[in-house]
């Protein structure tokens, strides 16, 4: 049976938007033979039961994430298509190390790079997004989901200010709220911002500090990472699964400017690891991902539309997200796909318990609410109409009668009714 490979599409002359689809689709290049799978640029998380993507489909068995198909791969072929075979254990633990180090370095500098930098994401990613990768109504859907994603997930790195649309909608806000406030005159009028420079070059020193900081201890490691004379990063003579996960991350790390307006992640890969550069483009000729299987993805019927409609709906609202998250988990905790030990199992299914309850809790707790609000207007009145407004009409009748003047009154006539003790 020939092997399905559903990924996230196409964009700057590469196979996939996403680093983890890239990685998967090297190491299938590689290490499969061309008529065992095929590559469908689905764009479509729905297709797979765990909603992620890439994904593997073998029948009716679906394996996501590059590590998971990695590991499926080996023991669905028996180690035929395993390319990490041959590795010593000095090797699997410096490949551990090096895929640790690869997965918490660089997914926050992709989100920041592709996502959070507003220039690139309005002028390259969303336009890819909409005119390559998406269609209606994903085209309006999914992007902002992901940018949304890729700030929560880059926030700690303390660069929001490469947002600038954000910060332009903020100054925004706070003028209003000074106006509204009475601290600035309406009259006053909001001063037009100074036109951020289209690059990096223009924010502040501390931010440049910062992200010369974060760039660094991403493409240092890496350029001590990669051996003198040596095609691959373990040294031996075939490429292996973190030369896969190395080649996805770095083919987007490396986008220069004629890819994005803002290339500040490529230039500082450039400057710190130009051997990683270089490498890179190797492994993507090696890889071959200029010539791949690909099939064409199916035409989206209107039980697609709707389901990407509902994943939507039910990902923005709050305690419907949660639970939809807890049953996530609880199918990751029983798969037997996924590499948990049996003490990481437990622990997961343990914590998604207890989650679960505290997501009833809090559905409990809002429909209480609801009901002692709807109450108490029920008590006071606010729900009845009828007895209220007759009420108010009959208090409106009641008439108030005023004393009656003298029309004239003299000096003498005024003297004469007051009386002095």
């Amino acid at each position: 049976m020939v092997l399905e490979l559903h990924v996230w599409g196409p964009a700057f002359s590469l196979p996939s938007i996403d680093a983890q689809c890239l990685a998967t689709i090297a190491y299938l290049s590689l290490a499969l033979p061309k008529d065992a799978w095929v590559l469908v640029a689905s764009s479509d998380p729905s297709v797979s039961p765990t909603n992620e993507l890439p994904a593997l489909r073998n029948g009716n068995t679906w394996v996501s994430r590059f590590r998971n198909i990695v590991d499926y791969l080996r023991q669905y072929s028996s180690g035929d298509w395993d390319l990490d075979a041959e590795l010593t254990g000095l090797d699997r633990a410096d490949s551990i190390a090096f895929t640790s180090f690869l997965d918490t370095q660089f997914p926050p500098l992709l989100a920041l790079s592709l996502y959070v930098t507003s220039q690139n994401y309005y002028t390259s990613v969303l336009p890819a997004y909409s005119s390559q990768i998406l269609t209606w109504p994903s085209t309006w859907l999914i992007p902002p989901q992901i940018r949304a994603a890729a700030k929560r997930a880059s926030d700690h790195l303390g660069l929001s200010s490469l947002d600038l649309v954000a910060l332009e909608e903020d100054r925004k806000r706070e003028h209003s709220a000074a106006v509204a406030a009475g601290r600035l005159p309406a009259s006053l009028p909001l001063l037009k911002a100074t036109a951020p420079a289209p690059t990096t070059a223009g924010l502040v020193p501390s931010h440049r500090f910062r992200m010369e900081a974060v760039t660094a201890a991403a493409f240092e490691p890496l350029a001590a990472m990669l051996p003198p004379q040596k095609d691959y990063l373990l040294g031996g003579d075939r490429p292996t699964s973190v030369d896969c996960l190395l080649l996805g991350y770095g083919s987007l790390a490396a986008l220069g400017s004629e890819s994005l307006q803002d290339a500040w992640l490529g230039e500082a890969m450039r400057q710190k690891a130009p051997r990683a550069v270089e490498w890179v483009r190797r492994m993507q000729r090696e890889a071959g991902l200029a010539s791949l299987p690909w099939r064409q993805p199916e035409r989206p019927r209107w039980v697609t539309v709707g389901n990407t409609l509902w994943n939507t709906v039910a990902d923005a609202t709050p305690i419907w997200r949660e639970y939809r998250a807890n049953t996530r988990m609880r199918e990751i905790a029983q798969s037997q796909e996924a590499d948990l030990s049996g003490e990481e199992r437990t622990a997961l299914a343990e914590y998604v318990t207890g989650y679960k309850k505290d997501v009833w809790l809090s559905v409990a707790a809002v429909v209480g609410g609801v009901a002692a609000l709807v109450g108490y207007m029920a008590h006071v009145g606010l729900l009845g109409g009828g007895e209220g407004e007759e009420e108010f009409e009959e208090e409106e009748e009641v008439e108030v009668v005023q004393p009656e003047l003298p029309v004239s009154l003299n000096a003498t006539d005024f003297l004469g009714s007051m009386s002095f003790s």
